[in-house]
């Protein structure tokens, strides 16, 4: 498939560029595509949650009424956790969330999320961008030119650009990221990717090893 190439300016440069069908226009896996958004928003959950059991607790150990008589349940201790301030019973602990998946499954959801985009012309390819110096008027400007201000942006660079980075990082619904990344769950989250030239050689050489 092939893809018009815009200027910085959003105008058509004149040039296209010829896409890979085996990273965009292939079938879209469903259930990879799942399983890798599943694990990116695993490994993010700190896992830190902590409530305290009956042996946790602070309080006397002293037997807090006799065994019979008292025409109620037997009691034992304050701690236990039919008492209010007693210990919870299967309470959260603190553990680790995150999973392993094989590599060529990521790919495949990556591919598929890629294929995703193009399918529903949310794809642009932009000449390589050059910033001087960090002006957030100037990123503002080239979403304005791209009709893009406003929507959640992922643009893709093919290496580190710090210029181009902290330009983008006032703006809260755009993100810039190099190829090596990227993952699913940002490319699906984003309203329109904007790929730079030289990043999608790159991208097509590291999806197909």
């Amino acid at each position: 498939m092939e893809l018009a190439i815009l200027k910085q300016t959003g105008e058509d440069s004149g040039r296209k560029i010829t896409l890979s069908e085996d990273i965009f226009a292939l079938e879209p896996n469903d259930h990879a595509i799942y399983l890798d958004v599943k694990q990116y928003l695993a490994n993010k959950r700190q896992g830190t949650h902590k409530s305290k059991e009956r042996a946790e607790i602070s309080g006397s150990t002293k037997k807090i009424k006799k065994q019979k008589g008292t025409g109620g349940a037997r009691a034992g201790s304050i701690k236990s956790p039919v008492f209010r301030g007693g210990g919870r019973v299967f309470g959260p602990k603190p553990r680790d969330y995150s999973f392993k998946l094989n590599k060529k499954l990521k790919q495949v959801a990556r591919k598929s999320a890629l294929s995703y985009k193009a399918k529903d012309n949310e794809l642009l390819v932009l000449e390589d961008l050059v910033f001087d110096t960090p002006r957030t008027k100037d990123y503002v400007s080239l979403l304005t030119n791209l009709s893009l201000l406003g929507k959640k942006t992922l643009l893709v660079v093919a290496e580190n650009n710090k210029n181009l980075y902290l330009s983008s990082r006032n703006l809260q619904k755009t993100k810039v990221r190099m190829v090596d990344e990227l993952n699913t769950y940002e490319l699906l989250d984003a309203d329109s990717l904007v790929l730079c030239e030289g990043a999608v050689s790159k991208l097509e050489t590291l999806l197909s090893k």
